[in-house]
Formats: C-alpha cells, structure tokens, sequence
C-alpha cells in the first residue's frame, strides 16, 4: 500500500484522492461545533422556549395589525398600538367584569375538587386499593394521620418562632424561615411568572413593531445564493404560525361559550371557571381536554349523579364538536398533522423541555413542518410538500 499524490491505493484499488489534514480538520471542528451548539440549546431550553413564546405573541399582533390595515389604512405603528391596546383593554376588561366572579368561584371549585378527591380516595381504600404512597407523598402516615413531629423538629407557627429566638439566634434565623417559607415560595414564584410575563409581552412587541428587520437578520446569517430561499421558509413560518394561532383562538372561545353555556344551563356551580379552564387548556392539545374534563366531572360529581352524566354529556358534545368540525375546518390549512403524530410529539417534547414543551407544542410542531416540507421535500427529494 502506498500513498501518492493522486491518492490512496490498496490491494482493491484507489479508495481516493489525499486532500491534506486541512479539510479532515475542518470537519472535525465543525463537528465539535455542531455538538456543542446542541449542548448549549439544551441547557438554554427553558430560555429559548420562553423566546419562541414571545415570538409567537409577536406573530399574534402582527396578524392583527396586517387584519386592521384592511381597515384603517393608517401608518402600521399606529395600527400596532390600536392592535396593543384592544389586546390589553380586552383582558383588563375581562378581569374587571368578571375577576371577583371568576376568583370566587376559582375558590368554591378548590374546594370542591378537594372534598371530590377526599371521596374518591375512601371510596378506593373502602374497595381495598392502597393509597400509601399518595398519603406518604402528602405527608401522611399509613393510617391517614398527620405525621406526628419529633422533639428535635423544629416546631412550626408564632410559638415555634418564639421559643427559636429564646434558644439562640440561629434558631431564631432557622425558625423565622420556616415561618416565611411558604410566603416566600409565593413570592418568588409570583414574580417569576411577572418576569416571564413581561419577557414575552417585551419580545411579541418587539418583533410585532419591525418584523422584517428580524427577518432580514435571520437571512443574512445564510450565504447569499441561499437568503432566497431562507426568506421564502421564514415567510412559510410565519404564515403558518398566524393561522394556526387566530384558529386555535376561535376554537377556544367555542369551547369557552359552549362549556359555560352548557355546565350553566344544567345548574352546575362555578360554570363561568370551569368554562374558562377548559377554553384554556384547549390551547394543549389531547392532554389539556383531558385535564379539562377531570376538573369538569369532579365539580359536577357533588350536584349528585344526574349533574354528573350531564356535565359528561357536554364535556363529549363540546370534545365531539372540537374535533370533528372545528379543528378539521379551521386548522385544515395551517396543520394538517394527524393526532397520533400530535400526541406523540407532546409526549417527546413535554419529556425533553417539561411544561413548556407540553404548552408549546402545538406551534413548535407548525414550525417543524415547514422546515420539513421546504427544506427536506421540496429542496432534497424535489418533491411537491402538498401531494
């Protein structure tokens, strides 16, 4: 075996021209770079998650300001700030008419939801299924006491306090903790979802306000025999994102309606909440629905079993209707996923990314199919992405 200049031989013949280390060297980099770029989206999931949802209110009101140009034909910063404060008047005007109501019955609905839990939780030990484990995770002994404290734990509320700053300071600074920690874990998680809550209006504003500058920096990144094309995808996106978005609003406030409207009309306490949380979670497709009926049916199990096969009537009718006519007829052009695919990428991302991936997974598959389809169908196969 010999090397030369025109390349590798061996007993079966060249295997290839010898380009130098240079170009196996830049492969490796690049590959290293690739690895590490992945390792770096991943520790910085929750962060990027939490940008793709301000992204995604920043399509929200771009779609509003494109729909108003139709009819005001107004300078489009105007049109943004209209678009803005009908979008904030609404909620405000939502919390305003209907927060003590809503808030009232947010409470009688815990309530009764734990009363409903309690039950079903003795009717399971009453037909011999254990609940030891749920009981230990809440605290609990195995015969449903409270777990009695020993005398080297730290003895909760005012008393406990008092006689920690008797004992000694770090006493008092151990117990003083334990006084404020739950209000301090409100705290903070209050102002975390604040924080997240601003993040996201700051960004939907943000790239609402100039969304082609976005874009063209996006395009710039790409070499230029490819900005064509970079531009043609990110339009795809954001088309696709915008009707799926204004869809998936118009089946929420149906559920909405149709929930309140039906829980209400058989006399079921707390409809308007119950209501709400379903149109609510319908933006999580397959496990909010199902969430949402949980919650239904154990509010109405304590209206008595006649509420209870009711309220599983319109839970059905309004999950039917969901189904059958309003995703097939309003989300047909923007996502054309079968459910089984739906299901299966919530399960994917809700184990990779927690939550957010759940919540976001509806619109992070929209984008992934645009890539596929223009990127992978038409650009590598040459295919048609719609046949």
């Amino acid at each position: 075996m010999g090397i030369q200049e025109s390349g590798v031989k061996t007993a079966d013949g060249p295997v290839g021209p010898w380009r130098g280390a240079r170009p196996l060297v830049g492969s490796g980099i690049a590959v290293v770079a690739f690895v590490a770029l992945l390792a770096l989206c991943w520790l910085a999931s929750a962060t990027l998650l939490l940008i793709f949802a301000g992204v995604l209110l920043g399509v929200f009101l771009d779609g509003l300001t494109r729909g108003l140009k139709y009819v005001l034909p107004i300078p489009r910063a105007l049109r943004l700030l209209i678009a803005s404060l009908a979008v904030a008047g609404f909620l405000v005007g939502m919390s305003a008419v209907g927060g003590a109501t809503i808030a009232q019955q947010g409470r009688e609905l815990g309530q009764t939801i734990q009363n409903q839990s309690g039950t079903i939780r003795d009717w399971l030990k009453d037909h011999g299924v254990s609940l030891d484990k749920l009981e230990a995770l809440q605290g609990t002994g195995e015969a449903g006491q409270p777990k009695p404290k020993g005398d080297d734990e730290p003895k909760g509320g005012l008393s406990g306090f008092a006689s920690g700053a008797l004992k000694s300071p770090g006493s008092l600074l151990s117990d003083a903790g334990s006084v404020l920690g739950p209000a301090a874990t409100v705290l903070l998680e209050l102002f975390n979802a604040l924080g997240n809550g601003l993040v996201i209006v700051f960004l939907g504003v943000s790239v609402a306000a100039d969304p082609g500058s976005y874009r063209n920096g996006v395009v710039r990144f790409l070499p230029p025999h490819r900005r064509e094309r970079g531009g043609q995808v990110l339009d795809g996106m954001g088309e696709t994102l915008r009707h799926w978005l204004f869809g998936q609003l118009i089946t929420m406030a149906v559920i909405f309606l149709c929930t309140w409207g039906g829980l209400a009309f058989l006399g079921i306490g707390g409809s308007l909440i119950l209501g709400l949380q379903a149109g609510l979670l319908a933006f999580i497709p397959t496990v909010g629905p199902l969430l949402a009926g949980v919650v239904i049916l154990l509010a109405s199990l304590a209206s008595g079993v006649n509420a209870l096969l009711g309220a599983l009537g319109v839970y059905l009718a309004v999950q039917t209707l969901e189904s059958y006519g309003l995703t097939p007829f309003i989300q047909k052009r923007a996502l054309d996923i079968p459910p089984a695919t739906i299901f299966a990428g919530q399960l994917l991302l809700g184990v990779l990314f927690g939550l957010w991936g759940i919540a976001l997974a509806l619109p992070l598959m929209a984008v992934i199919k645009v890539l596929l389809a223009q990127l992978y169908i038409e650009e590598t196969l040459g295919e048609e992405a719609g046949a």
